[in-house]
Parts: structure tokens; C-alpha cells; sequence
């Protein structure tokens, strides 16, 4: 639950020096390739990525957090009055989601629905009885991001609709949706867990919600001993990913002790040796079940500090490193999307914070920078990638290194000669 905030990656960032990345050409080529060839990457092109940004509402950010293969981009965009509305880019053409009656929402994971579900979270205009955060605070920009309760949302036929928490609670959040109907996240039920700190009080549980109407929600079992968890992403499969922990405060931490795949009506600890138990975090599934995600570092005490990693069932956990050779030292990775191909996107970061890069793995091997894959004429610095679709299109937002404007982009794939 720990997506990089604005305060996060408004770098000043210097432009790298073009580099070689092979990668598969297109996702036509995918489809011919034998399953082993494409296992162990053959057949590869040099690529290159033309890249633009993606259009906004005036204000001085925006950001992709989605793409999916209809190459439907979606995040957010900042208003003029700093209010952050969810965002859905088709063609190029901008489209604002609105909010469910509060100034805020956003789509803040990769939704990854191709039937016209778009989800999310948005504030209400009802104010939040017991001051409580909740998850989504990080996600919005003061002066409104806490006051109102939060509920995730479903856009579908050009409407928003709130989804229901569980009986008692206040607040949800909407990450995932596959095409089969179902929607995942987490939601508050009545509980006072005395594990919630901060301005947390209610205890919050993994749930599904099965598009209706009516919407049901229906929650998912945790690690034993746990009290409060999430669900990230869902794949077509019925195979979802998340955490399990304790209530902490919402934003993961504590909550992410134990990163996790439900399948089958049965949780599972995908990482089980992991070397911290904070911020152990699963962030996206493909249809094939791999999984990829970040974990907390025991040497930064429940800190920023995350190191990327890949699950599948062949090999287990596989990390992903951060870039090499850069000055300051990058020691944090955060993997967020990946596709069919096992191509992984996400950032990679020196210590601070402040030298941040997007980046692509490709099956789990050595990252490069995607500012050294940018095809000639896009000046603007590509700090973090989010989500990428099997025709290898990713979406993320980059930083005009003179006006520190944010900015979403779309990066389209070109073979090279």
C-alpha cells in the first residue's frame, strides 16, 4: 500500500546516457513464440519508447497508475484548486471520473479491466465521525485530503458508483477489478482493534466485491493470528494478491507483515523468509499467475527503503534490483506492473529519495533506466513507471526538470534497427 506521493517524486533528476535494453517487440510476437521461448526471453528486438504526455486539468500534476490492453490509460490529474480528480485517457482524450460528492478521487493501482470498469477511490461528502485518515490521504493534496469518509469507487457506463464497506464500517478502497464481475481492496468493518494506531481506529479486512446490483462485498481470510489485510490486484484467474497484518495505520507498514496470494477459498505466505515484516507488499498479478511486488528492509527501521521482488511458481522469489552505476548509490526498487511477457515496471532510488528513475526488468534481469530508452525529442524525466499491458504501452508520470511540473505519460514501444 505504499505507492510513491507527490512529495516522493517531485526529483531533480539528471538525464541518463542511452543504454541497450532487449525486450520483446510486440505482443503479436509473444502470441507466436513457443511458451518456453518466451520463458526464457528469446527472440528479443532492440526497442526504444516514444513517449508523450498525457493531457491534464490545469493543475500542477497527474499521474498514470493503469493501463490495460485496450491501451485505456487511467491515475489522476490535479485540478487548478489542487484537488485531485480520477483520470481516464483513451486515444489520447482526456476524461474526468468525478468524484462520489467530496473534492477528491483517484485511481491509485493498475486496474487492468478490459470490459469498461475503471476503479478507485474518491471521498465522500460526508465528513469522517472518528478523524481517521484512512488509506487514501496519501493519495489526495491539502488541504482536502482528510475530513471525508472514503469509499471505493466503480466507474462503469460513464458513472461512478460507491462500493459498500463492511457492516459497521466507514471507509474502503478499491484497487483491482478482472472481467469477471469482481472488484478487490479492503474496507473498515465495526471493530475497535486495539492494533490501529494513529488516527486509525477501525479494523479493516481484505474484501471482494461482486458487481451486482446490488454490489456484495465479501471479505477474504488472513494470516492466522492477523487482524487486518488488503487486496491489491486480481487476475482473471480469481487469483488475488495483498497483505496480512495487523490494523496499524492503514497505509501498510505493519499491515503488510505477510505478502500473500488467496486462491481457492485459502490464503497463502508467498514470502515467507522475508527479511522484514513491514512493507512486504504485492502490487500486481498477471494471468499467469506471477506476481510482483516490494519488501521493507531491515536496516531502514520501518522505513522508505523497499527492495522489488518477483513470485512465481517455478522459482519462488526473485528480487529486482535497483539501477547500478549511479551517483548517488540507488539501494531502493519498487516493482509495480508487470504483463504476460514478464516484463516488470516500476522505480528505482537512491537512499534520499531524491534521484528517483522509471525502469523495466525484463524477466526478472538486470533494470534500465527508461530515460535511456526514450526515442528522440520527449525532454521530460520519466521518474516512475507504473503499469505496463502486453503490447509493452506503460503509463507512470515524469518531471519537467525546470518547471517540476508532474506530468502523466504514455511510453509506446518501437523496435529499434
Amino acid at each position: 500500500m505504499k505507492i510513491q506521493t507527490e512529495n516522493m517524486t517531485a526529483q531533480l533528476i539528471t538525464k541518463g546516457v542511452t543504454q541497450t535494453l532487449s525486450i520483446i517487440a510486440t505482443v503479436v510476437c509473444i502470441a507466436l513464440l513457443p511458451t518456453h521461448a518466451q520463458g526464457q526471453g528469446q527472440a528479443k528486438a532492440k526497442t526504444q519508447y516514444n513517449v508523450s504526455n498525457l493531457p491534464d486539468f490545469g493543475g500542477t500534476s497527474s499521474g498514470g497508475n493503469s493501463i490495460n490492453d485496450q491501451s485505456w490509460a487511467a491515475g489522476y490529474s490535479r485540478l487548478p484548486n489542487r484537488n485531485r480528480h480520477a483520470t481516464l485517457w483513451r486515444s489520447g482524450l482526456l476524461s474526468d471520473l468525478n468524484t462520489l460528492g467530496g473534492p477528491n478521487s483517484s485511481v491509485t493501482w493498475n486496474v487492468k479491466n478490459t470490459a469498461g470498469i475503471i476503479v478507485g477511490i474518491s471521498q465522500t461528502a460526508d465528513p469522517e465521525p472518528l478523524g481517521e485518515s484512512w488509506s487514501s490521504a496519501a493519495f489526495y493534496s491539502t488541504p482536502n485530503n482528510v475530513g471525508y469518509i472514503n469509499l471505493g469507487f466503480v466507474w462503469q457506463n460513464n458513472q461512478m458508483r460507491g462500493l459498500p464497506p463492511f457492516p459497521g464500517g466507514n471507509n474502503g478502497f478499491a484497487t483491482g477489478a478482472n472481467n469477471l464481475g469482481q472488484v478487490v481492496g479492503w474496507a473498515e468493518n465495526s471493530v475497535h482493534d486495539p492494533t490501529c494506531c494513529c488516527t486509525q481506529v477501525l479494523q479493516f479486512r481484505p474484501a471482494v466485491w461482486t458487481l451486482g446490483p446490488p454490489d456484495q462485498i465479501h471479505d477474504l481470510p488472513l494470516i492466522p493470528g492477523d487482524t487486518s489485510g488488503a487486496a491489491t490486484a486480481i487476475d482473471d484467474n480469481g487469483q488475488i494478491v495483498g497483505i496480512s497484518g495487523i490494523c496499524d495505520q492503514a497505509v501498510g507498514r505493519h499491515t503488510a507483515k505477510h505478502a500473500v496470494l488467496w486462491e481457492n477459498g485459502t490464503v497463502t505466505d508467498i514470502y515467507p523468509d522475508a527479511p522484514a515484516p513491514w512493507w512486504n507488499t504485492p502490487t500486481a498479478i498477471n494471468q499467469r499467475g506471477d506476481v510482483v511486488g516490494f519488501a521493507g528492509d531491515p536496516a531502514f527501521v520501518e522505513g522508505d527503503i523497499l527492495h522489488a521482488f518477483m513470485w512465481t511458481r517455478e522459482d519462488g522469489i526473485r528480487p529486482l534490483k535497483p539501477l547500478k552505476g549511479r551517483t548517488p548509490k540507488h539501494v531502493d526498487s519498487e516493482a509495480y506492473g508487470i504483463n504476460e511477457a514478464r516484463q516488470v515496471v516500476g522505480v528505482s532510488c537512491d537512499a534520499d529519495l531524491v534521484d528517483c528513475r522509471a525502469v523495466i526488468w525484463d524477466h526478472g534481469n538486470t533494470p534500465t533506466d527508461l530515460n535511456d530508452l526514450k526515442a528522440p525529442g520527449y525532454s521530460a524525466l520519466l521518474t516512475s513507471a507504473k503499469d505496463i499491458n502486453n503490447k509493452g504501452e506503460i503509463t507512470g508520470r515524469a518531471a519537467d526538470p525546470i518547471t517540476g511540473v508532474l506530468t502523466a505519460y504514455l511510453a509506446v514501444p518501437v523496435s529499434g534497427q
